[in-house]
């Protein structure tokens, strides 16, 4: 399977005084706001590291789902938190941090689903930093 996705960013003024907005091709993010503000600061708007965040977390939750249907498990539900750490102008650290209730799994099969899952999300091997995972089964 192949395909492409797209996003936009327009951007007008300074790096500090200035603002852009951010578009997806779903439309899901519509002239969503950008500025310095809303990376460094706090604001209404979002970052680059907040749609990484975003990215991660769901790809990450998606291909753990695939991952235990093949096992023969229906997840009744996973919850993936992904915080982004952004120092000195670089991104060094994603951790996720995963919920999940799978009727008839062991905790260990668990573990190792969601270790796989981390190795070989799209996202995942993307990114060039360190990615930890804490795993908690309900």
């Amino acid at each position: 399977m192949k395909f492409t996705r797209r996003a936009n960013a327009n951007w007008k003024g300074t790096g500090m005084e200035g603002k852009g907005t951010i578009s997806t091709q779903s439309t899901t993010l519509d002239n969503a706001q950008l500025s310095f503000k809303t990376r460094f600061e706090q604001g209404v708007g979002t970052n680059p590291e907040e749609l990484i965040a975003a990215a991660h977390s769901g790809c990450f939750t998606m291909q753990l789902s695939f991952l235990l249907s093949e096992a023969g498990f229906v997840p009744e539900d996973l919850d993936t938190v992904a915080k982004v750490t952004f120092e000195d102008g670089t991104i060094t650290l994603i951790q996720l941090e995963l919920t999940g209730k799978v009727p008839g799994i062991l905790a260990e099969d668990f573990q190792k689903a969601a270790q796989k899952a981390k190795e070989i999300c799209p996202i995942s091997k993307l990114l060039n930093t360190e990615i930890t995972l804490a795993v908690t089964l309900n």
